[in-house]
């Protein structure tokens, strides 16, 4: 994470104005006087507009609640019909299931643990936390599909009879509970990766017990029973599919990279467009966590500081315009050589 260019703050001589403009919508600090030349470290608590938690968080609450109890039962109904009919798709799509519900409470609790509030320590909460259960939940699915597949082709070597009604009934079932889970999750979905993951499983889930329920009607009426592991295989390649996307991206976030919505390029002309900057350092942007961004930058402006109405309207503009929650901008007159102790990225 970004150190918010501390090391320039201290940097600065008599004759150079640096200001620190931070907003950080988490409490309101009072602007206090820099302790070197006239710079000045401007708080101010913009805590309006900062959380952008899409959905009501009690609804998402009990969304988790009943998908997590609904997916638990299932598992358990699933996997008993699934070693009763001899079925290793509904097995299969059992140990899946069960690795949802796993990510379900993972998801569920960090999105709880999001909401606490910074302290002396965890100056930014306990945000990142949503990060890293969307990283896990990809994490589980990918080992639930190796288990899949060994399953799969173990039966594809020697088939053997399956109970194609009582696999089709259960499947049926299942279509029911992961489509109305999916719904559950479908309005907090749109622009929160850690939900997304909750709602993508469930849809996915939804489609697999289709093709499940296929499956047993196939069985049923032609006999063939490599069917069964060969939708299980299938099984395997949705999941691999809709999980890989979801890996990367919550990688890509625990490794502070750009989050996928944030324009970069087009935030870093904005900032050299504004009246008055002649150059931009250290531009850094990550997430912290699957609804907000962070970002620093240091703006130098030789013909003076432009006033607190115009960094205010900045990092409005950065909030409203680029999905930028919290920003800290750093103004420097230029009368320095610039040094930063990371590259500039290649432009």
């Amino acid at each position: 994470m970004s150190k918010h260019d501390d090391h320039h703050g201290h940097d600065h001589h008599d004759h150079d104005h640096g200001h620190d403009h931070k907003h950080d919508g988490h409490g309101h600090a009072a602007a206090k006087p820099a302790s070197k030349g006239h710079g000045h470290d401007h708080g101010h608590d913009h805590a309006h507009g900062h959380h952008h938690h899409h959905g009501d968080p009690n609804t998402m609450g009990r969304a988790f609640a009943i998908a997590i109890a609904l997916n638990t039962a299932f598992v358990a109904v699933e996997f008993f019909y699934g070693f009763m009919a001899n079925s290793t798709a509904l097995m299969a799509d059992a140990g899946h299931n069960l690795s949802d519900v796993l990510g379900l409470m993972l998801a569920w609790g960090a999105a709880i643990l999001a909401k606490r509030m910074p302290n002396q320590r965890y100056t930014y909460g306990l945000r990142s936390t949503s990060m890293l259960a969307a990283l896990f939940n990809a994490m589980l699915l990918m080992v639930a599909c190796g288990g899949i597949a060994f399953e799969a082709v173990q039966q594809l070597m020697r088939p053997e009879p399956v109970a194609g009604i009582t696999v089709s009934v259960v499947a049926g079932v299942g279509i029911l509970i992961n489509g109305f889970s999916a719904w559950l999750f479908m309005s907090g979905s749109k622009d929160d990766i850690n939900i997304r993951g909750a709602y993508l499983h469930m849809a996915a889930d939804a489609a697999i017990s289709l093709g499940v329920l296929v499956a047993g009607v196939i069985v049923r009426y032609s006999g063939w029973n490599w069917i069964d592991p060969a939708v299980s295989m299938v099984i395997v390649a949705i999941i691999f599919y809709s999980t890989w996307s979801l890996l990367k991206q919550s990688l890509r976030l625990m490794l502070a990279a750009v989050p996928d919505n944030v324009d970069r390029a087009g935030i870093e002309q904005f900032l050299r467009d504004r009246p008055g900057v002649t150059e931009v350092h250290d531009l850094h942007i990550w997430a912290m966590s699957t609804t907000e961004t962070a970002l620093t930058a240091q703006l130098v402006t030789p013909a003076g500081y432009p006033g607190d109405v115009a960094v205010d309207d900045i990092s409005r503009r950065l909030r409203e315009d680029f999905s930028i929650q919290h920003s800290t901008l750093q103004v420097r007159l230029g009368t320095t050589v610039h040094e930063c102790c990371l590259q500039e990225p290649a432009h």
